[in-house]
């Protein structure tokens, strides 16, 4: 069930990277670029911390040609997709549902305690958005009011919490990375944000 998790993990993101790289009008080659940072940024950052290297897309060659699949049937299949940045939101959001309980279970594979293990989870979800974002000049989403890192620690909450009751792993892993994704839905079909703090432009006042 984590390998599986793992795969779809990595086909969402590089879908979702080919969709940003399409609508920046790139050529081929930038949108394998930016699949394939979209899919491993994330889980690379996640295995220099823990000091897994080579890092796992290194290891298995497997991961690389789930990207090269991904790009093309996003590429050829565009046309297919009606709303482009519907498509992208759910892809993202599938992809951080589903790198946050692989980002969990590597930090429990290396014996970290329940706090980091949830902030590898949240970075092994976001960071490979954040890499994709900055290289597509975007402002990262992590870095705007939308919930999107706060899902992947929720998500992370209940993964402990649902570990701790006598069910199935893999329901805990399906339960857990599901709510993730209904969190983030829920929060942008109900324009639900965090609160920001910026500066009234009529006035020095500071608001919340």
């Amino acid at each position: 069930m984590l390998h599986a998790i793992d795969l779809l993990g990595v086909i969402a993101f590089s879908i979702s990277g080919v969709l940003v790289a399409l609508s920046k009008r790139m050529d081929l080659f930038g949108i394998l670029i930016i699949a394939f940072v979209t899919a491993t940024g994330g889980g690379t950052m996640r295995d220099i911390l823990i000091g897994a290297t080579p890092v796992f897309w290194m290891i298995n060659p497997e991961y690389v040609y789930l990207i090269l699949i991904g790009t093309i049937f996003a590429t050829f299949f565009r046309k297919k997709i009606d709303y482009l940045r519907t498509s992208l939101f759910l892809f993202d959001t599938i992809g951080i549902g589903l790198y946050t309980i692989i980002g969990i279970e590597k930090g429990l594979m290396a014996g970290l305690s329940t706090p980091i293990c949830i902030a590898l989870g949240t970075i092994t979800a976001c960071f490979g958005g954040v890499i994709r974002d900055i290289l597509c000049n975007e402002i990262p989403v992590i870095f705007r009011r939308e919930i999107y890192a706060t899902a992947c620690i929720m998500g992370g909450i209940a993964f402990f919490v649902l570990k701790s009751l006598p069910i199935d792993e893999d329901y805990v892993l399906l339960g857990s990375g599901i709510l993730v994704i209904i969190i983030r839905l829920i929060a942008v079909r109900f324009t639900i944000s965090l609160p920001s703090l910026y500066r009234n432009e009529d006035d020095d006042e500071l608001n919340l």
